[in-house]
């Protein structure tokens, strides 16, 4: 079977949509090699290394994330483009120093895709190793960490491009599964009570270094209550974000966007009520129309 995108397939053999978006991707190529072009090209595009991006990455992978929960087409969208621009800029940097381009990183993704998935481009009837199984022979191939196969040394790989709450997710339910769990929700409860009197205590204590080191314990056992009651702490964190500052966006408002000098009774007051509107909002809402980000 020839897969997709291999030499064989061509623009002019393929469907009108894919012809339509490789006209688009060769003009968003365009773009950025004139923006790249130090000949009168931008001077903060030109100053961009792959170092500097990755603010700028982490923040479009989670802004593309914020769509997808929100369920807006458009706004979708506009983040993948912005996602997709940071994938560009990445390959023109390191075409300008003649290290790879976008066209290897494609082909290497193609190639990956079809190797991954024999039971889709090989033959359906025979038995292919697991997704597991060729990523480790992958890794083989590379001589990477070859001489650590143990669970910590895969998960350390694993996570290290993660966000910290992500990896923290990985970290548990693979160790867990591994059989470094508690043996009941309970234990988990009097590990978080243990965690947050040791957090106290180092924050009373003035190190703010062993203070910041029992946060992160807080923070990776409350990952772990979260794993057992069968949550997503990303999803959490997400709502509580966006009911914050749905809250607190009314509670400026009243205040005609002045909150300095306000008694604590009064934005206490003030957020009580922001509270209460809410709800009567959502209650007058039909059924299904509430965001999933919502209470």
């Amino acid at each position: 079977m020839t897969p997709p995108d291999s030499p064989g397939t061509t623009a002019e053999t393929g469907s009108a949509a894919t012809y339509g978006a490789t006209n688009a991707l060769a003009e968003l190529l365009s773009v950025v090699d004139r923006l790249r072009d130090p000949d009168g090209g931008c001077p903060w595009d030109l100053r961009q290394t792959h170092a500097s991006l990755i603010p700028y990455l982490l923040e479009e992978a989670h802004e593309v994330a914020d769509a997808i929960r929100h369920g807006d087409d458009a706004h979708l969208a506009e983040e993948l483009g912005d996602l997709l621009l940071q994938v560009v800029l990445h390959a023109q940097i390191a075409a300008e120093q003649e290290r790879f381009d976008l066209e290897a990183i494609a082909r290497g993704l193609t190639a990956k895709l079809v190797r991954r998935h024999p039971h889709v481009f090989g033959d359906r009837s025979a038995i292919h190793p697991s997704w597991e199984a060729i990523k480790a022979e992958e890794r083989d191939v590379r001589g990477e960490a070859a001489g650590d196969s143990s669970l910590s040394g895969r998960l350390g790989r694993q996570v290290r491009g993660q966000p910290a709450l992500t990896g923290a997710g990985v970290i548990s339910c693979q160790a867990a599964a591994a059989g470094f769990e508690w043996d009941s929700l309970e234990g988990v409860w009097a590990k978080l009570d243990e965690e947050l009197a040791e957090l106290r205590e180092a924050v009373a204590s003035g190190d703010r270094a062993h203070a910041q080191q029992e946060l992160g314990d807080v923070l990776f056992t409350v990952v772990n209550v979260a794993r057992w009651c069968g949550l997503d702490p990303e999803e959490g964190l997400a709502g509580t974000n966006h009911r914050f500052l749905d809250r607190f966006s009314r509670v400026e408002a009243a205040l005609g966007g002045n909150l300095s000098g306000q008694s604590i009774e009064r934005l206490e007051r003030l957020w009580r009520q922001a509270k209460a509107q809410i709800r009567a909002e959502q209650a007058r809402e039909p059924d299904g129309a509430q965001s999933s980000l919502l209470p």
